[in-house]
């Protein structure tokens, strides 16, 4: 239970910054925040993993799921606005 609070909160934490990077934080809540978070934080997990979800936190993981999470809000942005910013 306590690893899913950690990971609800890293990917708050993580889709805030990919919201802040790609300067559409005054367009969004706290949760969407988590869910661009985690859901890039799966994404990326899912490429860099040959398909398979590791569950440890590291630097590069937070790194690759930042990564994850920005690629996601651009790709919403593209079809939002049909523009990446």
């Amino acid at each position: 239970m306590i690893g899913i609070i950690i990971w609800i909160i890293i990917g708050g934490i993580i889709g805030w910054l990919a919201s802040i990077i790609m300067r559409t934080d005054a367009q969004q809540g706290v949760l969407l925040n988590i869910i661009v978070g985690i859901v890039g934080a799966f994404l990326a997990g899912l490429v860099l993993n040959n398909g398979s979800i590791n569950g440890d936190i590291n630097l590069t993981s937070i790194i690759a799921s930042l990564v994850g999470a920005v690629v996601l809000l651009a790709i919403v942005n593209l079809f939002r606005r049909g523009r990446v910013r």
